[in-house]
């Protein structure tokens, strides 16, 4: 749709767009979808197994059914391919998780005006967490996302002749994980804060990489990074900081890697207008709201904060990434 070109109609529907994602949200959180991959129930039945009155829930059944989430015959609903694939917890796609840190962050999302007004935040950052269902959704909901996207990445970037890797803010280890899958004499570490240590060490041993990835626990922005590696890998952590704190994680990065290392950063990357793409121009809010400095940044940006920070050749990789996502990369000369 041609943005200059709004109706009514579209404008409305962009205004109550949020009432589907409170039916999807909420049929996640009540984890409905998973039964109802297995066999289809009734209202009455589902309503027994999952613990929820039968009226409300034949209403949400429905909203689920009109959203092509579920298919309904005759008085029992079963769970569509692709609900089956992504929505129940027994399937290795599942996307639930990412799907409830997205319900997490709705409260913040309602008083964006404040956070405009005052320039303040409105929430906590999820990322740190201190609330341990939160904390799950994010680190789980991040491995989710990048699980659809790291198999297409790592093939794309060629690290032969690299030995050590250095995933900062790697969370639950995802990119180390298929990086070294596809690079077999690669080993890597996963630098995070401490509360992400059990999520990462699983998520690493149910590859059976627990021997190549280690898991290494501390505030990089107040810390010097331990160890010395040929290619750092900084997915989606500078966002989180304004210019000066991306300044430093930088030349921290930049202090440990190897005279002719890699650094490759990902981010959601705005155009040289920061009007666009329009994820990236949305996400920027969603730092306003969760940081205290936070923001998406232009490939301008980006390369004049690398480049500050000591890195040379710098170039953005031909991806074709979703929402507006790209991978910077530079060299230490």
């Amino acid at each position: 749709m041609d943005r200059n070109e709004w109706t009514p109609a579209e404008l409305l529907q962009l205004s109550g767009g949020y009432w589907s994602a409170c039916a999807l949200h909420a049929g996640v959180k009540l984890d409905l979808f998973t039964p109802l991959a297995e066999r289809e129930m009734t209202a009455v039945e589902l309503a027994g197994r999952i613990g929820v009155d039968a009226r409300g829930g034949a209403m949400l059944l429905n909203a689920l059914a009109a959203l092509g989430l579920l298919e309904k015959r005759g008085d029992s609903y079963g769970a569509t391919p692709f609900a089956s694939e992504y929505l129940s917890r027994t399937s290795p796609k599942y996307l639930g998780h990412i799907i409830m840190h997205h319900h997490h962050l709705m409260a913040g999302w309602a008083h964006l005006d404040e956070a405009v007004t005052s320039g303040l935040a409105i929430r906590e950052r999820m990322s740190g967490g201190t609330e341990e269902k939160h904390r799950e959704s994010f680190l789980m909901g991040m491995f989710n996302l990048a699980m659809l996207l790291a198999p297409k990445i790592v093939t794309e970037i060629n690290l032969e002749g690299r030995r050590r890797l250095l995933d900062l803010g790697g969370g639950p280890g995802t990119y180390a994980i298929n990086f070294c899958r596809h690079n077999p004499e690669l080993t890597a570490v996963v630098y995070d804060l401490p509360t992400t240590r059990v999520f990462a060490e699983k998520t690493i041993e149910s590859f059976g990489l627990g021997k190549r990835i280690a898991f290494n626990d501390g505030n990089f922005l107040n810390k010097g990074i331990e160890g010395r590696y040929d290619v750092a890998w900084l997915s989606h952590i500078l966002h989180g900081e304004g210019p000066k704190g991306c300044a430093v994680i930088l030349e921290k990065a930049r202090a440990a890697l190897e005279p002719g290392g890699m650094i490759l950063v990902q981010e959601f990357i705005l155009d040289d207008s920061l009007a666009a793409p329009l994820f990236p121009a949305l996400f920027s809010l969603n730092m306003l709201l969760g940081t205290a400095d936070g923001q998406a940044y232009s490939e301008g940006e980006l390369l004049t904060l690398l480049s500050g920070a000591g890195f040379r050749n710098l170039r953005r990789l031909p991806l074709d990434l979703p929402n507006g996502a790209g991978v910077i990369e530079g060299r230490v000369l």
